[in-house]
């Protein structure tokens, strides 16, 4: 399959039939500007070098030239190859809370929103290190796995939401174990887990997977998104209005669990930081990576489109240049001799 990776350059086609057109009216006006001066067919005898036909073809060499000059911009891409790619740095899973307590507007426009640009920003500080994305609620699952295609991990990253994950709740263990059998390797060391919450676990005791990670060398580093006072929960993404309220009819508020997170992260090495709106967590998160001991990393292999501009371009000179020598003009004495010289004297000849 054909694809453009320049597709916008391909509206300049649309010159070419306004330029044939030009053409045609130039044509055209020589043609009346000869038979001013007498009978065309005269005219033309007493130019047996000129050739119309000649004229013709290079006008259509020079437009199909130009055909395959804009095809060449547009850079037309065919098939695949695979390609690995390899850097050093380490593993580093972002697992963030998508559950319905994420959608407190504390922090505008919503915590989830608010995670996902932090988030967003991280993956574009790293350089080498390999990124992963970890979706939970009740429940959680892998929504990007490790990669070095940190603009895959921003597509899956766009898409996080409440919905995805039907099961209610925030099951923090469930997101750490899921890291834990999600990392590659044995060795206890070059493992990150970025664990984005507003802390309100409601499942068993989170630290003894804490004091597993740490046997893994899987160091946490937690972020606490939200405010300690509580605010309500709205009943949708969509912006309808009203909030979650208890079975009682009470408006249910969720608060920021900072005591949890910052457990979590002391067990295991890491460091707990609460979101910001100048987001400077993220840079210590990141200038600590950035001095971890790193490992070579490969990527998944991934398909890329092949280039195949260059033939289309080179075709194009080829035409051009056929245009180039192509001349208008025919050798005379061979014009004349065609024209004057009875055929059995051109023999004999």
């Amino acid at each position: 399959m054909i694809r453009f990776a320049n597709d916008f350059a391909l509206y300049l086609l649309l010159l070419l039939p306004a330029l044939a057109f030009f053409f045609y009216l130039v044509l055209r006006w020589k043609k009346k500007a000869l038979q001013r001066f007498g009978n065309l067919l005269l005219l033309q005898q007493l130019t047996p070098a000129f050739s119309a036909g000649r004229r013709n073809w290079k006008i259509v060499l020079l437009l199909a030239a130009l055909a395959f000059m804009i095809l060449a911009l547009a850079r037309p891409q065919l098939g695949t190859a695979l390609e690995e790619v390899k850097r050093k740095g380490v593993d580093i899973f972002i697992a963030i809370d998508v559950s319905n307590s994420m959608l407190a507007e504390d922090i505008p426009p919503n915590r989830l929103a608010k995670a996902r640009h932090e988030v967003s920003s991280l993956i574009d500080k790293l350089q080498g290190d390999r990124i992963g994305i970890i979706a939970f609620a009740g429940e959680a699952f892998v929504q990007c796995p490790l990669t070095l295609d940190y603009g895959a991990a921003n597509i899956f990253l766009e898409v996080l939401s409440p919905s995805l994950i039907p099961t209610p709740g925030t099951d923090i263990g469930k997101a750490i174990t899921l890291a834990l059998q999600s990392f590659e390797g044995t060795e206890r060391k070059y493992k990150v887990l970025v664990l984005i919450t507003d802390g309100e676990h409601h499942a068993d005791d989170v630290m003894p997977i804490a004091e597993e990670a740490e046997r893994q060398g899987v160091v946490v580093y937690t972020v606490g998104i939200g405010s300690p006072q509580g605010v309500p929960i709205p009943l949708a993404e969509d912006g309808a209005s009203g909030y979650k309220k208890s079975r009682s009819g009470e408006v249910i508020v969720t608060k920021l669990d900072e005591v949890t997170l910052e457990k979590i992260a002391l067990q295991t090495g890491g460091k707990y930081y609460r979101a910001s709106s100048g987001e400077a967590e993220l840079d210590r998160i990141y200038e600590d990576i950035s001095s971890m001991e790193k490992k070579e990393l490969a990527s998944l292999k991934f398909s890329q489109f092949e280039e195949r501009y260059q033939y289309v371009l080179c075709a194009g000179f080829v035409l051009l240049l056929a245009e180039l020598l192509l001349a208008e003009r025919r050798n005379v004495k061979t014009e004349i001799r065609r024209r004057f010289v009875p055929e059995e004297q051109s023999e004999a000849a």
